[in-house]
């Protein structure tokens, strides 16, 4: 059996409940299409939730990530194609941390792409009747920094995933 990383956020902002916590924590356990879903809720704070991720990659062995996260105001499923190699926000994180441009990873690329076939994926999602449509970025807040450092793992540790995502 598959093992698929499901990840979500813990609430953050003005938001007292994150659905992508929900969703994680209502997976967990379950067993779709011939994958056992592992779920883990992630704390919003850049110190923590990327090395977070990183120790649940290395301690599930996930054949596919799926790391969820909330972009208030879409209304539609929206899978990531790139993660860029910066941390910036208008908006603190959960502990206070804001940053302006940094990089998340000095020696790592510029971006990363998804391995996910995202347009198979959103058009799936369309003919089943849910609204679905690619974004070209996961931002420059908590989504884009997980997804970036899961990517950034399975680079450098030369490690094969069958596809990892963002979808906010």
């Amino acid at each position: 059996m598959k093992k698929l990383l499901l990840t979500g956020f813990e609430p953050f902002l003005d938001y007292s409940l994150n659905p992508t916590e929900e969703i994680a924590r209502a997976l967990d356990g379950e067993t779709i299409n011939n994958y056992t879903i592992v779920a883990k809720v992630l704390p919003v704070d850049y110190n923590k939730s990327g090395d977070q991720l990183v120790s649940f990659i290395e301690e599930v062995r996930p054949d596919s990530v799926l790391s969820l996260g909330l972009a208030a105001g879409r209304y539609k499923v929206t899978p990531e194609r790139i993660a860029i190699n910066c941390n910036e926000s208008k908006e603190e994180d959960n502990e206070g941390n804001q940053f302006e441009g940094d990089l998340i990873d000095a020696e790592g690329a510029d971006g990363l792409f998804s391995t996910l076939p995202i347009r198979t994926f959103v058009e799936a999602l369309n003919d089943k009747g849910y609204p679905a449509e690619i974004s070209n970025t996961a931002g420059t807040y908590l989504c884009n920094h997980v997804m970036y450092r899961g990517l950034n793992h399975f680079k450098k540790k030369n490690m094969e995933i069958h596809s990892y995502a963002g979808l906010s």
